[in-house]
């Protein structure tokens, strides 16, 4: 299944408590060929961006980086796999990991909307 993530927005809806996301986080994808972006902020996040790959699955391998609120530059990279919802939305799973800070990892779930 080939999956375009351009123009799509995503939210949030669940994350381990080390990451800085939350449903007031929006995250607008635009996608070239294989190379997705990303722009986001909304909560503890004042200004994010991502940058990855998507593979023939719709699969993500990406970087972030961000400034929270606190003013702290943060970094991390982070997997996601993709299903599509009943709904025909997609939902992304992901598994993450800071490259900034206490380097702890995490999972979080993001839906588009």
């Amino acid at each position: 299944m080939k999956i375009n993530y351009n123009n799509r927005k995503f939210r949030p809806v669940s994350n381990t408590e080390n990451g800085e996301t939350s449903e007031e986080t929006i995250f607008h994808y635009q996608q070239e060929g294989n190379i997705l972006s990303a722009s986001y902020s909304g909560g503890q996040i004042v200004s994010g961006h991502l940058i990855g790959l998507v593979d023939e699955e719709g699969n993500i391998d990406m970087r972030y980086h961000q400034v929270n609120t606190a003013g702290e530059l943060m970094t991390g990279q982070c997997r996601s796999t993709p299903m599509i919802m009943a709904n025909g939305k997609i939902r992304l799973m992901e598994v993450w990991e800071w490259t900034s800070g206490d380097q702890s990892k995490g999972e979080s779930v993001i839906e588009e909307i």
